[in-house]
């Protein structure tokens, strides 16, 4: 493999600005659900993208990489874009953990609270008689 033309740099650089992308949006739900579909389409298609390569692999490459079964197009175009949905899939269920652990923390507190209160109101019902 030649790793200095150009098209696999800039499939690299691609990657990249990907997993870039992926980390910085981590927060972002609505962005990382865009982007993640996104790849998926491009996993997708990626067996098209491999015909349309193959057939005109002369105007990009100095190799033909393209073989019928895609081997080279998934080890370095779908691979890569798997990785970062599996990125993305670990985040959410990281970020749905942290906020179901929130939610039953205040559920907790104001279930503390209305007891605390009713045993207020008790006592002071019990002074009143």
């Amino acid at each position: 493999i030649d790793w200095t033309d150009p098209w696999l740099i800039t499939l690299l650089v691609g990657h990249s600005i990907i997993i870039l992308i992926t980390f910085l949006t981590r927060n972002h739900g609505n962005i990382q659900a865009i982007l993640f579909f996104a790849l998926l389409l491009l996993v997708y298609f990626s067996e098209r993208i491999n015909e349309i390569a193959a057939r005109n692999w002369q105007n990009f490459s100095r190799q033909q990489y393209f073989d019928s079964k895609g081997m080279f197009m998934s080890i370095v175009f779908s691979i890569p874009l798997l990785l970062n949905c599996i990125i993305m899939v670990c985040n959410w269920l990281y970020m749905s953990g942290t906020l179901m652990v929130k939610l039953k923390k205040a559920q907790l507190r104001e279930q503390i609270k209305a007891e605390k209160a009713l045993s207020l109101s008790e006592q002071k019902k019990s002074k009143h008689d």
